[in-house]
């Protein structure tokens, strides 16, 4: 297990690689595959892509966010998730590839926690679903640790000077699944509207959980939030 704070250093060489093609080697070859099945009738495009949609912002994240919402109104629950974060996931059903092994790591009033693969793009698909582009990009991946603080803001996320911020370093062996802090005004709702106010980026770190809104009958309901994506 690696974690970095705001003032770690790495020692992960990073080079840069430049191609007149805007494709990867490997992604070049993904769409001439895709050119070839579509042209031969075996598979439809636009299905493809519903399905690549569903796994990077529905499925997944929405059962990392029920995690959440279970660890903010289960005290009990929480305490598992901090001893035993696979074991705890996976009793609500959330288990499978690239979510063997999970820690839970839980933001505080003193602590926020970023989730990073310095080497390549480890991540807990059980969970969060497919890994969004920018997780994977080189420029991510290395000033996550450089310049956290310099990250979170071009996220939209400024947090209080004093406020540490401790990066954790994902591998093939572990993966980590950040538990923002819970919002004010959320006592009283069920777990489901708690889980409305939990997205993607709020658990990896790149974000916080919404705050609700308070609809014209007076209860609470989830603000919808945008993603800030650095350039």
């Amino acid at each position: 297990m690696r974690h970095r704070d705001d003032h770690a250093d790495h020692d992960h060489d990073h080079h840069d690689h430049h191609h007149d093609n805007h494709y990867s080697d490997m992604q070049a070859r993904v769409k001439a595959l895709e050119t070839l099945l579509t042209e031969k009738g075996l598979i439809d495009p636009a299905a493809i892509d519903v399905i690549v949609e569903t796994y990077e912002t529905k499925v997944g994240p929405r059962n990392g966010a029920r995690v959440v919402a279970k660890a903010w109104s289960d005290p009990d629950f929480a305490e598992w998730l901090k001893r035993d974060a696979t074991a705890a996931i996976a009793s609500l059903g959330y288990t499978g590839r690239q979510g063997e092994h999970m820690r839970a790591v839980f933001n505080t009033a003193d602590t926020h926690n970023l989730i990073v693969c310095t080497l390549c793009s480890c991540y807990p698909w059980s969970v969060l679903g497919l890994p969004p582009v920018w997780y994977k990009a080189p420029a991510y991946r290395s000033r996550a640790v450089i310049d956290p603080r310099g990250v979170l803001a071009e996220f939209g996320v400024t947090l209080p000077e004093g406020k540490k911020v401790r990066v954790w370093d994902s591998t093939a062996e572990l993966r980590y699944l950040v538990i923002p802090e819970r919002p004010q005004g959320t006592e009283g709702m069920g777990e489901e509207a708690l889980a409305d106010l939990v997205s993607r980026d709020a658990m990896i770190g790149t974000a916080i959980a919404d705050s609700p809104k308070v609809s014209a009958a007076g209860n609470p309901e989830a603000t919808a939030a945008g993603t800030k994506v650095p350039a």
